[in-house]
């Protein structure tokens, strides 16, 4: 399966020699500049900043995981006619394609979002030994989205020093309703007691953080958790009076039913990358906070 994956990453990228050899000159996308992103929150910041002066496209789309996308051979054509890509850091897709996306277009600005970020690490077990991971999902929390935001206005102002002032008042826009969400889900989180969730792939060790919760992770490092794992889990999970699993809208929630019978909980379904950010990390507390109910 490997040698098949990477066969289609590099034909794939053929493709788009291919296609970008019989362009004589570059296709304007209409008559704003375009702002290529990794997922779509990110896309909801840098639309927010950016308002109409550039043009903000998702390279992953909604549904998809970021951990193991594959571009399409016309995204990757659409790409040399940005002006710039905004990654969020260290998101599998990212690690995997970014050198390539370089290679294509040699004049592309890459710009981190994530840079000044305090790093969540974890202990997780691979395979037969425990790793320290450092959690890549930098955009579930308000303190993390307040760092993206001033790196996207930075590099906006960067790429369009004329807009330098529109990008300035709207991230100051941005921030208030970033510090709003902050105040509403530590409302939200307030009186909870039992300070545990357990989620099926690990996308919350920031928020988690910021609000003094625990995650615990059903899947570690993209494997599943073997029996003897499994059973650890759940008497962790009882012990900590776990009342509610999180599974993203892209994972089958059908995966953690047993285990959520096992312990006790409640499933309930959150979409981290969606576009919604706001409404989503609202979402998530309340979901924390409601437990069982």
């Amino acid at each position: 399966m490997k040698e098949i994956r990477h066969l289609s990453l590099w034909l794939s990228l053929f493709i788009v020699c291919c296609l970008t050899a019989c362009r004589s000159e570059q296709v304007p996308v209409g008559d704003r500049p375009v702002v290529v992103v990794s997922i779509e929150p990110l896309r909801y910041f840098t639309e927010q900043i950016a308002g109409d002066r550039m043009r903000v496209v998702t390279m992953v789309p909604g549904g998809s995981s970021p951990e193991t996308y594959e571009p399409s051979p016309q995204q990757l054509v659409d790409l040399d006619n940005s002006v710039a890509y905004f990654r969020v850091g260290t998101l599998g897709f990212e690690q995997t394609w970014m050198a390539k996306f370089v290679d294509n277009a040699p004049g592309l600005k890459v710009y981190d979002t994530s840079e000044g970020i305090e790093p969540v690490r974890e202990e997780r077990r691979h395979t037969v030994r425990m790793v320290t991971v450092t959690d890549p999902h930098t955009w579930t929390s308000p303190g993390g989205a307040r760092v993206i935001a001033r790196n996207i206005c930075r590099a906006l102002c960067e790429l369009d020093s004329a807009g330098t002032p529109d990008y300035r008042r709207r991230l100051d826009s941005l921030t208030a309703r970033i510090d709003s969400v902050d105040g509403v889900v530590r409302r939200i989180l307030a009186d909870v007691r039992h300070r545990s969730f357990l989620v099926y792939h690990p996308a919350f060790g920031h928020f988690a953080r910021d609000y003094g919760l625990r995650q615990i992770s059903i899947e570690s490092e993209g494997r599943e958790p073997t029996p003897a794992q499994l059973r650890r889990l759940v008497s962790r999970c009882r012990s900590e009076q776990v009342e509610v699993v999180l599974v993203q809208k892209e994972y089958d929630p059908s995966a953690v039913s047993q285990i959520a019978r096992d312990v006790g909980a409640r499933v309930a379904t959150v979409d981290p990358l969606a576009y919604d950010w706001p409404g989503e990390m609202t979402r998530v507390a309340y979901e924390i906070a409601h437990g069982k109910k």
